[in-house]
């Protein structure tokens, strides 16, 4: 049986560490797909009162993100389950707005050649936020450029 060592095949960025919402909008660490040719990106949600809007952001820079994109998610809106819907496309313009439930988490998938040329890089970005939600995002670049020990900062 082969297996797959993600630590090592992978590179794993978390780009909003564990945090209640303090504010309506968090903004995630800016992450470049320079060298991946895909990115998976992981939300989890805990404790909320409501939902709240999902956009992903393509970039020049490290700063915040210019424009949405479209991109694929994978929805589990069932208290404590791990079962993911079927792949939904989301319209740039509109996000994913997310259910009103806790204990849930979303599955984004970004293809590097989906980004428009000479915008290498992506953000997320969680608005209409209620003061009760607590959230973490992790990215997984895949099709990496350097794997095993030699990885690279994504981050700025």
């Amino acid at each position: 049986m082969s297996r797959m060592v993600l630590a090592e095949q992978a590179h794993i960025i978390p780009i909003i560490y564990p945090q209640g919402s303090a504010a309506p909008t968090i903004n995630s660490d800016t992450i470049s797909m320079k060298n991946a040719s895909h990115c998976t990106i992981i939300l989890t949600v805990g404790a909320q009162a409501g939902s709240f809007t999902v956009k992903i952001y393509e970039a020049d820079d490290f700063g915040n993100g210019d424009t949405a994109i479209a991109s694929v998610v994978y929805k589990e809106e069932t208290t404590n389950s791990d079962m993911l819907g079927d792949a939904t496309a989301v319209v740039a313009a509109d996000g994913v707005n997310t259910g009103a439930t806790n204990n849930i988490f979303y599955v984004f998938e970004v293809d590097a050649e989906d980004l428009t040329e000479g915008y290498p890089n992506i953000q997320m970005q969680l608005s209409a936020l209620d003061n009760t939600t607590y959230v973490s995002v992790v990215a997984v670049l895949t099709g990496y450029a350097y794997q095993g020990k030699n990885q690279v900062t994504e981050i700025a």
